[in-house]
Order: C-alpha cells, then structure tokens, then sequence
C-alpha cells in the first residue's frame, strides 16, 4: 500500500518504506516505477528479517557507517540494504529471482 505524506521527509528523501507501507512525499511519485521498485526491495528485506530486526540492524548499520564514513549520508549510502535497493532498482524483475537474504553481499562492497 503507497501513502503520501509531505511533510513526513527529511530533505532530499522522496520515499521511505515501513512494512507493509511505501510512504512517499508526493502523489506524482506513485508513478516512479523505479522509486517504488526500490522500495518494494526494502519492503521484501524487511519481510525476510521479520520486520523489527531489519529496523535494528538498519539502523545499527547506519550508526557504525556513520562513525567509520564521519558522514550521515554517505553512511546511508552504504547501508547494505540501499547499495542492494540501488543497484536493482531498475531492474523491474530483480524481486522475482533475488535469492534470500542477498543484502548480505553487500555489507562488505
């Protein structure tokens, strides 16, 4: 389910998703078929992870990248679960043959 909320993002974020929700800061960007595929991948993480440890370990993530990066951003950029959501976001039928728990790969690039 795709809601809208304006006010809800922070600078340059656009979408944000919260199992089983893709949130998003305007009406035009239910049509960003790449945005919300992006999202969909962070929707079918967070279900793997069975919600609540993906929040903790996304979080965690971002804190130790943080630290190591001294760069908010940049640490976001390189949680493993967006260098995953963007680098299949334009591939439409990633979500149809992503292995389980193919973040992982990730966590060290």
């Amino acid at each position: 389910m795709i809601l809208v909320f304006k006010h809800f993002f922070y600078k340059n974020y656009v979408g944000l998703s919260l199992w089983p929700f893709i949130f998003l800061k305007n009406g035009s960007l239910k049509e960003d078929i790449v945005l919300i595929n992006h999202e969909k991948i962070h929707l079918k993480q967070q279900r793997e992870l069975i919600i609540l440890p993906f929040y903790i370990w996304y979080i965690t993530e971002w804190l130790i990248r943080t630290i190591c990066y001294m760069d908010s951003y940049k640490a976001y950029q390189n949680i493993s679960f967006e260098r995953e959501a963007y680098a299949h976001e334009q591939d439409l039928t990633y979500l149809s043959r992503r292995k389980t728990f193919s973040f992982i790969k990730y966590l060290c690039r």
